[in-house]
């Protein structure tokens, strides 16, 4: 018993753990087990031979697919894709069922934004923003916070000066590259205080928060100091050097919070918390 423990099943008895069956929904990323070959779903049809999934790669390479039992890695784990439910039909009513939004949230169907807070959320840049209002803008409207950008760090000091954080004006920031010994470490500790919060992620640049499985990449490349980041990306991933066209690319990978890494979701769902504490918005 010491030795081999209590299970004395041999182990072509033990039950294995079911492989979870996941919907073959469109930009689905997925790995085919026998060929390695990753991709988005494009579309999934019936046919003589049996129900196909055609995959389509970063590159725009299409290739067709069984869907065969734990035939597919999703995030490294084997599932079975089954073909995606049908859309439910429109309540009579006219009221749509339950759902949630991007960040996981319970939608409120049909329901108003708020007139916005005193309260602000900066980030660092327009793909952060952009970011952010993908994942979290249902949310932010609902709650009446309003997201602005840096120009830089270099501003935030100045920026919070201008902006007078109070209890009622509570102000959040979100950094990228935020580890310690870094610049924008020893910026963020001269303007922390009761009503400001500075939190980030470990990443040089907000690209990479998002899941390399989710673009369609084994991971995010490494670049040479001295290098512009992006650019480096670009070329190590064989894309066109325009970063603009890139960051539209894994912008629109981008479906809800299971694209992101949790060290960027914490950071920005403590940002909400604390903004909307300072009282309620308008109605």
């Amino acid at each position: 018993m010491r030795e081999y423990g209590p299970d004395l099943t041999p182990p072509w008895k033990r039950k294995r753990a079911p492989v979870p069956e996941v919907p073959a929904d469109a930009d689905l990323v997925v790995e085919e087990v026998t060929t390695g070959f990753c991709g988005a779903v494009i579309r999934c049809e019936r046919t003589a031979q049996g129900p196909t999934v055609t995959l389509e790669d970063r590159f725009g390479k299409q290739r067709v697919f069984p869907l065969a039992p734990a035939g597919f890695l999703l995030e490294g784990r084997p599932v079975t894709l089954v073909r995606p439910r049908p859309a439910r039909a429109p309540d009579p009513s006219g009221t749509p069922g339950p759902g949630r939004t991007a960040s996981g949230s319970v939608a409120v169907p049909g329901a108003r934004a708020r007139v916005a807070r005193a309260g602000r959320i900066y980030v660092e840049g327009r793909h952060d923003a952009e970011l952010v209002e993908k994942v979290w803008g249902d949310d932010l409207r609902i709650e009446g916070v309003v997201v602005e950008y840096l120009e830089g760090i270099d501003d935030l000091p100045a920026i919070v000066a201008d902006f007078s954080p109070g209890p009622g004006a509570r102000l959040g920031v979100l950094v990228d590259h935020l580890v310690p010994g870094s610049k924008e470490s020893r910026i963020a500790a001269e303007v922390c205080g009761p009503h400001v919060l500075i939190t980030g992620h470990p990443f040089v640049d907000v690209w990479e928060a998002v899941k390399p499985a989710s673009v369609g990449i084994g991971a995010w490349p490494r670049v040479p100091r001295g290098q512009d980041w992006k650019t480096g990306v670009c070329r190590a991933l064989g894309w066109p050097e325009n970063t603009g066209a890139a960051w539209r690319r894994i912008l629109g990978s981008v479906r809800s919070y299971r694209d992101l890494e949790p060290a960027l979701l914490g950071p920005v769902e403590h940002l909400i918390d604390h903004v909307t504490v300072g009282g309620p918005a308008g109605p």
